[in-house]
């Protein structure tokens, strides 16, 4: 009459077979250590553990970095770029105007010219950098 019981299935999510941390590792710091530590932690915005994780056993010629902040500094320079942008466009429909009435210096142009091609060259330079930091940051 009586029937066996099912095992009792826990609720939640499956034990780890593989990877499971079980080791446990304390370490004493000194005052200074320890403060070190804690703004270490805020800078890149991670918990200790994971922290020291990443520097005892992440790769060596990894650099950590505060992911936020490099994105509003990437953020501050493309608003940058986007006013030079709209300056040099002010600037062509100012020329196209004087041109147009026929009192646009040829030295002017010239100097115009020269600066754009140097703003083209650094714009240039700063999406190859751009690119490689979003590779890095990837891995």
């Amino acid at each position: 009459m009586d029937q066996p019981r099912k095992p009792f299935k826990k609720p939640g999510r499956p034990e780890l077979q593989q990877g499971k941390k079980e080791r446990f590792i304390r370490a004493r710091l000194t005052e200074d250590e320890y403060n070190k530590l804690v703004a270490l932690e805020k800078e890149l915005g991670m918990n200790h553990t994971d922290l020291i994780r990443h520097r005892l056993l992440g790769s060596q010629h990894k650099q950590l970095v505060n992911a936020r902040e490099v994105l509003n500094r990437l953020d501050v320079m493309g608003s940058e770029l986007g006013r030079a942008g709209n300056n040099i466009n002010q600037l062509a429909r100012h020329a196209n105007i004087l041109n147009k009435r026929g009192r646009l210096d040829e030295m002017v142009v010239k100097e115009f010219n020269l600066l754009f091609r140097e703003y083209a060259r650094i714009r240039n330079d700063t999406e190859k950098s751009l690119r490689q930091i979003i590779r890095l940051i990837r891995g």
